[in-house]
């Protein structure tokens, strides 16, 4: 079996993965999960893993953003949309999606480190890959204006520097 691993343009690129979003979380699904309520940012770009003969099997999302941590500013890498078909799963394809998020990130150089949100039951597979709980306050915009975002666990994962504990701030949507 032979995998390919592209990272394209957000936007661009919605055609190729909607199938798979709608498969993986579709609207009733979505509507039962403790984000399902909440307004996210679209990534700038998205990473997908395609095996033969299924297509693109996995996705993680990519979104740059200048943030604060305690008031001060830093660049993170927020990732997102991390899903894979279910009849593709245990096979490693998430894992390559997310090393090649990171990779991506690491090569443009400017992110200090990188932000995820998972649900508890995710929280074993990303601290298994290095990422560490934030043991802090994060604070997002939504439509009805500046919220704590409380609905799923934030993990930090270190490129240059990474917060561990604090308040950060996303200035925008989550991920």
């Amino acid at each position: 079996m032979s995998i390919e691993i592209d990272v394209l343009n957000g936007d661009a690129s919605w055609p190729l993965v909607e199938p798979l979003f709608k498969a993986v979380w579709p609207p009733d699904v979505v509507a039962k999960l403790p984000w399902g309520r909440f307004a996210f940012a679209y990534p700038e770009w998205r990473v997908l893993v395609r095996a033969d003969p299924e297509g693109v099997v996995s996705h993680v999302g990519i979104q740059r953003r200048e943030v604060t941590w305690n008031g001060r500013k830093m660049r993170a890498g927020g990732i997102g949309g991390v899903l894979t078909r279910e009849d593709s799963r245990r096979r490693g394809y998430a894992s390559v999606a997310l090393n090649a998020a990171i990779q991506t990130l690491k090569d443009e150089g400017a992110t200090d480190f990188a932000l995820l949100f998972c649900e508890p039951h995710h929280a074993p597979f990303y601290v298994g890959r290095g990422w560490k709980p934030f043991d802090g306050e994060i604070y997002c915009d939504q439509p009805e204006g500046r919220i704590r975002f409380q609905a799923t666990a934030p993990y930090v994962y270190k490129l240059k520097r990474a917060p561990l504990g604090g308040v950060i701030d996303l200035c925008g949507q989550p991920w």
